[in-house]
């Protein structure tokens, strides 16, 4: 992949000296996840009440960050990826809920990732070890507590965020409340394994096309071919490319300029390794520790993370619902598209209000 551990400047991803945004940092000065020491960069919106019953943490998917509210800034290169969600009356409202949102380990974002510094004083690049969903909860059990977070009244993820979610839920369930998994699997599928691993070959082979290759690979996955079929079809441009390999090269070239090729490859092995059941006496063992109140949703259509995934998180954990479903022409990515029935499950899950804890 990268050369000597160095990443071309010209990939994306924050590095230090770059505007720190909303980002604040937590740092944990000992091993950690199988690393020598670990910075998590994290944002908040609202206030920790007296009682610290109304914190509520935000799981993010493989590309996205902290910023999850809030315009395109200094520090932050895109819009918050669930803004619709987050802010004055909606459903997760910062005047009643202390939101946090931490860019994940293995992350490009500002956490520890290949684009850190290692101990020999050069970027871990592509030594960057192997981190599971299970670590990247570890360091956010260590914010939590950083934090004074005993207790999550929700944990919310959808996707590779849906994956920590529910390691949260499985690991540590007497530190949530309640739970909502959106369009994710307990472990990943050889399907799933098979689409991610010619992606991270992509990168390998060269680090800035391959990550272009491996968008272009992947948002086939994220979308329908309904969709693709209704919006594009087989319309050619003046340039002789048909619209929909436009398309993609669009969203290709938007990742390359925010995000560093290492870091996808860390973050793509790690939902690749992503099983609960794992040392835990396979899937159903696992899911039966949780103890949060559950809503377990999928999208109709989508072929990334299939409903029967989601349906099988739903027969499996106790404390779960039957399983809702987003009906939606846009496939996976329907779990931040579809703000408004997103929204009316975050807020079944949560109360509008919760006691001000004074």
């Amino acid at each position: 992949m990268t050369t000597g551990g160095k990443t071309p400047r010209a990939a994306g991803g924050w590095r230090e000296g770059d505007p720190a945004g909303r980002r604040l940092w937590y740092s944990h000065d000992g091993p950690l996840a199988g690393l020598p020491a670990v910075r998590l960069a994290y944002e908040t919106w609202g206030t920790l009440n007296a009682d610290r019953s109304n914190a509520v943490l935000v799981e993010h998917a493989l590309t996205g960050d902290s910023h999850v509210a809030g315009v395109a800034e200094p520090g932050h290169p895109t819009p918050g990826w669930w803004d619709a969600l987050v802010g004055p009356g909606r459903p997760l409202d910062p005047a009643h809920w202390f939101i946090v949102v931490p860019n994940v380990l293995g992350g490009c974002q500002g956490s520890t990732g290949p684009l850190s510094t290692a101990p020999d004083g050069r970027p871990w690049g592509s030594r960057f070890p192997l981190v599971t969903a299970r670590d990247q909860v570890a360091a956010e059990v260590a914010l939590a507590d950083a934090l004074g977070v005993d207790s999550w009244a929700a944990v919310l993820g959808g996707s590779m965020g849906g994956m920590r979610a529910l390691e949260w839920a499985v690991g540590h369930p007497d530190r949530l409340g309640a739970l909502l998994l959106l369009a994710c699997p307990a472990a990943a599928s050889a399907e799933q394994i098979a689409l991610a691993s010619t992606q991270i070959h992509a990168v390998r082979a060269d680090p800035l096309l391959g990550l272009g290759i491996a968008r272009r690979i992947a948002h086939i996955s994220y979308r329908t071919e309904a969709e693709l079929a209704t919006r594009f079809g087989r319309e050619p441009q003046g340039d002789g490319r048909f619209a929909v390999e436009s398309y993609l090269d669009h969203h290709a070239d938007k990742l390359v300029r925010r995000f560093d090729p290492d870091s996808y490859v860390v973050l793509t092995e790690s939902m690749n390794s992503h099983d609960v059941g794992r040392d835990r006496g396979g899937v159903r063992s696992a899911l039966r520790r949780v103890t949060a109140r559950t809503i377990v949703a999928g999208v109709d259509t989508d072929r990334l993370f299939p409903l029967t995934q989601q349906e099988e998180l739903a027969a499996g954990i106790t404390t779960a619902d039957d399983l809702r479903v987003v009906t939606s022409d846009h496939g996976h990515d329907a779990f931040l598209i579809e703000s408004d029935q997103v929204g009316a499950l975050v807020r079944e899950l949560l109360p509008a209000r919760v006691p001000s804890g004074a």
